[in-house]
């Protein structure tokens, strides 16, 4: 569409109600073809791939390596320059070599460094394509390139610029005008545009007076056929007019005529008679010619006065238009000028679309994306130098290619202990093991392995083609040094910045390294990506910092906040999984009370950021095991790239909230993880779960205030009971129970209290297992009438087949977690964990929702309940009864599926028919299938 959206129209007979929700996904695979089209062409004519330069990348060749000996001449203020010593060597070797390969660790200069080497490359005299993986990634490289160069000759008119829409706010704001191709355009045709402006004006006012030229020339033309339309009409009203008076005088004679006649008489009288009728016929034929004559005249007439008429309007339109018309050129001479003015409007047009190819021939560094460098045509007339940026995340024949556009020189950047670029045929279930194979050894490898700088081990071989920037100036000693223990140990980083916080002193985080554990705390859950009790550590350590004044508050107006103080300013909170991120983006977002885009996300959406604070939340505890994040073991893992990115985005204060003994139990003994643990365990500040969380009593919760009551909060096993009904007592709108099985007595002893909540108006909902999913036909009729109880009580009961959950939510609000089998005999045998939070009672809703299985996990039990329906048969089970909550149907062989599909129906083998349930299926929604 012209706004940018996709319109999607579906038809055909599949799509009908039964599509409850569409995705429309993009094709991961095109930008692999885009590349596979690029390989394809390379030794072609139309290819730009260089095969020499290219070949560097895969460490062939013998590419030229060495030091310019005056590093001064080609870069500004080179003697007074805060650069260390490996960072002079890196622009040094990359001014003098063909190629360089810069290992730049979190926090090490990686970017002022590549900004000295395209500064210094420019002065060289040579065109640099900068390029990497990811927009944000051109954008801040790109910025500092432009602090270098902009006092440079040439820099507004296009010296840098930026192949792309600018992803970087700060970018835009600063050196937009500078870099923005477009805007360069713009700027540089001004004069052109005005140009154009100018012309367009006198062409619009050439043919202006062209029009008025026409128009008077209709109007004459118009007034000629007019004056003759007239003519004609006052001559055939003439002629008609005669015809008329000679057609009444011929009456008038005939009439006579039969005077004279006379009555016929005599022997005569007969033919006079006959006479006297011929004379009568004529008569009459002679006065209908004068009513027609008279008619002709009158409308002759009519016409020639409306035509005068018409005749004066256009004589005044005629005086009007040649008074118009007065002093001006001739039509023919004001035609040749349009022409003329045309044409100037033409060729100022074609200069206009070539000021494009001009601007571009002043660009001496183009920013673009990898993707975009290799799929785009021609983003530089030469390219001298491929300077490539986080190459640790580009795949190998994406750097290839890229690689392969540099004349005289390539500089690859990069941490290959980062993340990498994201690859899926290494691990494709679909694929085979020469397939997958052929996928790790060219897509999922970055160029550091591919040159050889890498050993299998991932350890960094030394070769003279690297240089390895070693002292970092993002993260305190502490926090350096935890990511030396997890990601460097054959390469540790010295740490340069000072030993202090740049957030206000507080009392929650005074230490530059802070482990929470959470492993007392533990309530399992459903899986390891997500988890309850961390997420309210997480939620209690914004509410500390806010209490703190660190982060704003709640009712903090956020124009009042200024730029350095702002929550994303000071403030990362990271997890690895999109299930635990989802969760604290809605419980952080009712802490602030409001959405705070990129504070809370995963560990890719982090790369390349930083924080005074990050909160990593290594989420593992509540499933059985920590998942796939944690299973990787070695220097090259996902394991230990994904930690050190996530470790190494703190500047002042790292907080890592874990579940250290889950950890330990499943971690891999010599694991990157478990040396972090072993790490945090030996240096950090340890803090447990319950520090920041408090357990109480049910008790306590009649005198806490309101906000105190909105915390979360941990409640022994034997508090549970009384904490609930004190809850219950004091739900002002609703209550779901979400209860897999029913038990007698505390059915029985929920149900009194639960009746006075339905009595006062509260909506009461109990989601448990359907009765035909018991053991035996005993279970069934037991566990319907605890239902009927339920029902009894004002309680509305769902069924949920297979259903596993604990649940309770009060007030769409208050939600209690864990092993809390309400209505059931087994009581909980652990910690429960109270929150307040619409977004995670929303959330459970969702997920447990989603958790409905389309098929049972056993065949249900068929039992008749102690009281069938009304409805039932004796003679037994027939379409259109009800029995056991089951609503039987007859459904054709050929129209099971489309049952199954809409409906849900189910097939009783005992009684041979399909059936659904009849407390979520209505009759009018399976009247297609009932007598």
């Amino acid at each position: 569409m012209p706004d940018g959206k996709i319109r999607v129209v579906v038809t055909g007979p599949e799509w009908g109600l039964s599509v409850t929700s569409a995705q429309l996904r993009r094709d991961d695979a095109e930008s692999w073809a885009a590349m596979a089209r690029s390989l394809e062409t390379v030794g072609t004519p139309n290819s730009t791939v260089r095969l020499e330069s290219a070949g560097w990348i895969l460490g062939q060749g013998s590419p030229r390596n060495a030091r310019v000996p005056d590093p001064a001449r080609w870069v500004a203020g080179w003697s007074g320059l805060n650069l260390n010593a490996r960072q002079r060597q890196a622009v040094e070797q990359a001014l003098g070599s063909q190629v360089l390969f810069l290992w730049g660790p979190p926090g090490t200069g990686k970017t002022d460094v590549v900004g000295h080497i395209i500064e210094g490359s420019v002065r060289q005299g040579l065109k640099v394509l900068f390029v990497a993986p990811t927009k944000v990634a051109v954008d801040q490289a790109l910025e500092r390139v432009c602090d270098l160069m902009r006092a440079e000759p040439g820099f507004t008119d296009g010296l840098v610029q930026r192949a792309g829409a600018i992803e970087l706010p700060s970018l835009n704001e600063r050196y937009g005008e500078q870099v923005d191709t477009a805007r360069i355009t713009a700027r540089m045709s001004a004069r052109l545009d005005a140009a154009l402006t100018e012309a367009a004006h006198a062409l619009s006012g050439t043919r202006a007076v062209i029009a008025l030229h026409d128009e008077a020339a209709s109007i004459e033309e118009k007034l000629t056929g007019a004056r003759a339309t007239r003519a004609v009409d006052a001559q055939a009203a003439k002629a008609a007019e005669a015809e008329q008076l000679g057609a009444e005088a011929e009456a008038s004679r005939l009439r006579s005529k039969i005077l004279q006649m006379g009555v016929p008489k005599g022997i005569f009288a007969k033919r006079r008679e006959a006479q006297l009728a011929e004379l009568q016929d004529d008569i009459t034929r002679a006065d209908t010619a004068a009513a027609a004559a008279r008619r002709l005249a009158a409308d002759s007439t009519l016409r020639a006065r409306r035509t005068a008429v018409a005749i004066e309007d256009l004589q005044d339109r005629a005086a009007t238009a040649r008074a118009r018309l007065a002093g001006a050129s001739p039509r023919p001479v004001l035609a040749q000028q349009a022409e003329q003015l045309q044409e100037r409007i033409d060729g100022l047009d074609k200069q206009r679309r070539t000021m494009q190819d001009t601007v571009r021939a002043k660009c001496r560094v183009m920013g673009a994306t990898v993707a975009k460098a290799i799929q785009a045509r021609k983003l530089l007339d030469q390219v001298d130098v491929v300077v490539m940026d986080e190459a640790g995340m580009v795949s190998l024949p994406a750097a290839w290619l890229a690689a392969g556009l540099a004349g005289k020189r390539v500089v690859v950047a990069g941490d290959f202990r980062q993340l990498p670029a994201v690859i899926k045929g290494d691990s494709d279930p679909e694929s085979t093991e020469a397939e997958r194979g052929h996928s790790r050894h060219w897509a999922a490898r970055d160029p550091f392995h591919a040159a050889g700088l890498v050993d299998p081990g991932g350890r960094v071989r030394p070769d003279s083609r690297l240089v390895a920037l070693d002292t970092q100036y993002r993260m305190r000693a502490p926090i350096c040094d935890l990511v030396n223990t997890v990601a460097y140990p054959d390469a540790r980083l010295a740490t340069g910045r000072q030993d202090r916080s740049s957030i206000p002193f507080n009392g929650l985080i005074d230490a530059p390294v802070i482990l929470v554990d959470t492993s007392e705390q533990r309530i399992p859950g459903s899986d390891h990506k997500t988890n309850t009790v961390n997420e309210a550590v997480v939620h209690e350590i914004v509410r500390g910092l806010q209490y703190e004044g660190v982060l704003p508050g709640r009712k903090w107006d956020s124009d009042e906040i200024v730029r350095g103080e702002r929550a994303t300013d000071r403030l990362g909170v990271i997890a690895p999984y999109r299930a635990q991120v989802r969760a604290l983006q809605g419980s952080l977002k009712y802490r602030f009370g409001q959405e705070y885009e990129g504070l809370v996300d995963t560990i890719h959406r982090f790369q390349g950021s930083q924080r005074p604070v990050v909160v990593m939340d290594t989420v593992a505890g509540a499933g059985r095991h920590p998942g796939y994040f944690y299973q990787g073991t070695g220097l090259d893992s996902q394991t230990c790239r994904l930690l050190n990115v996530a470790l190494s985005r703190a500047q002042d204060h790292l907080v890592v909230v874990a579940d250290a003994d889950h950890l330990r139990r499943h971690l891999p003994p010599h694991s990157e993880a478990m040396r972090m643990l072993d790490h945090l365990g030996a240096h950090a500040q340890l803090m447990s779960a319950d520090q920041l969380v408090p357990t109480r009593g049910a008790a306590q919760l009649g005198g806490l205030s309101e906000e105190e009551l909105a915390r979360p909060a941990f409640f022994p096993a034997d508090e549970v009971y009384r904490a609930v009904e004190w809850d219950i007592a004091h739900a002002g709108t609703s209550i779901e129970i979400y209860c897999a099985f029913l038990d007698p007595k505390p059915v029985a002893k929920w149900s009194a209290q639960l009746a006075a909540r339905t009595a006062a108006g509260i909506r009461v909902v109990v989601h448990t297992r359907p009765a035909e999913e018991q053991r035996d036909t005993a279970a069934v009729i037991r566990h319907q009438q605890q239902i009927d109880e339920l029902r009894s009580a004002g309680c509305e009961v769902d069924f949920r087949e297979r259903m596993h959950e604990k649940v309770l939510i009060l007030d769409d609000t208050v939600l209690w977690h864990g092993s809390l089998n309400l209505l059931a005999n087994i009581g909980p045998t652990d910690l429960m964990m109270r929150l307040t939070d619409p977004t995670s009672c929303a959330r459970v809703g969702r997920v447990v929702g989603r958790a409905r299985k389309d098929r049972t996990a056993w065949k249900p039990h068929a039992a008749t309940p102690a009281a069938p329906s009304a409805e039932s048969s004796a003679e037994g089970v027939r379409p259109g009864a009800v029995v056991a909550g089951r609503l039987y149907l007859n459904v054709p062989f050929a129209e099971k599926d489309e049952a199954k599909r809409t409906i849900g129906a189910r097939w009783d083998g005992k009684n041979r028919l399909w059936h659904v349930d009849a407390e979520r299926v209505t009759r009018q929604q399976a009247g297609r299938w009932l007598p």
